[in-house]
C-alpha cells in the first residue's frame, strides 16, 4: 500500500476512528489527539501491515492502544478527576448508559464501544481486539 492510498482509505475511517476515541476518552480534544497519533504511527508502521484486507482493523487496534495510553496517563496525572462533559456524536453523553459502561472492565468496555456504539461486526470487533 502506497501512502496515497494509505490517506484515502484513513479519510474514508476518519469518522468511525474519532467515534471510538470519543467514546473510549469522553472528550473531543483527547479523541481528535488520539486518532492524528493513531494516522501518525500507522503511516510510519504502514511497512508492517501484512494483509491490506485488514488495514482497519489494524488502524483501530493502533488507536485503541492510544486511547489506552491516554487513559493510564490520565491515571496518573489525577485519578480522582471525572472525565469532563462536551458534545459529541450522538447523544451519548446524555445517556445513563455511558455511566454503566465507563464503570465496565477496560476490556469490556473495548467490545461495548466497538460493537455496539461504532457500529463494528462482530468479527472487525474480534479482529480489532
Amino acid at each position: 500500500m502506497d501512502r496515497e492510498e494509505f490517506a484515502e482509505r484513513t479519510q474514508r475511517l476518519k469518522e468511525r476512528l474519532y467515534r471510538t476515541a470519543y467514546l473510549y476518552l469522553g472528550n473531543e480534544a483527547d479523541a481528535l489527539e488520539a486518532v492524528d497519533e493513531a494516522v501518525y504511527l500507522a503511516l510510519r508502521s504502514l511497512r508492517k501491515l501484512r494483509e491490506e484486507n485488514f488495514f482497519e482493523t489494524w488502524l483501530t487496534r493502533i488507536l485503541l492502544n492510544e486511547c489506552h495510553r491516554e487513559l493510564r496517563r490520565r491515571s496518573r496525572v489525577s485519578p480522582s478527576e471525572t472525565l469532563p462533559e462536551s458534545a459529541g456524536p450522538d447523544a451519548y453523553d446524555h445517556l445513563p448508559l455511558k455511566e454503566a459502561v465507563e464503570r465496565l472492565p477496560e476490556a469490556l468496555r473495548a467490545v461495548v464501544i466497538l460493537r455496539y456504539f461504532t457500529g463494528y461486526t462482530q468479527a472487525e470487533t474480534a479482529a480489532a481486539l
